[in-house]
């Protein structure tokens, strides 16, 4: 397992950007792909962009392509998460999670960052 904290949530308007970050407390982060899930009031936790340790790949869901990048630098032990033209429905507590690979569920990732609050409202 890896310690994992998230930050660089706030609250923007609508076409707003936020730049999201998740950092390893420890070198191991390379060797882990990254995704970012996000959960708002009285939804599931949902997945939102993942990033592969073994070649780079990255995925999205769809609503947020074209919109959201996700990218790592592993010498940083950071994974990121930038955020454009945000929408209000992008409103959610986001959550960074390692695990062997990309995965759309929750439980096959083993580490998770506490929360950030990205809220997109006018």
């Amino acid at each position: 397992e890896v310690q994992l904290q998230a930050s660089g949530g706030g609250a923007v308007q609508p076409g707003g950007s936020l730049r999201l970050s998740c950092v390893a407390a420890d070198s191991s982060l390379a060797y882990y792909s990254i995704n970012w899930f996000r959960q708002a009031p009285g939804k599931e936790r949902e997945f939102v962009s993942c990033i592969k340790s073994s070649d780079g790949s990255t995925y999205y869901k769809e609503s947020v392509e074209g919109r959201f990048t996700i990218s790592r630098e592993n010498a940083k032990n950071t994974a990121y998460l930038q955020m454009n033209s945000l929408r209000v429905e992008d409103t959610a507590i986001y959550y960074c999670a390692a695990g062997v690979t990309c995965s759309y569920h929750p439980s096959d990732l083993h580490s998770w960052s506490q929360g950030t609050q990205v809220t997109v409202s006018s």
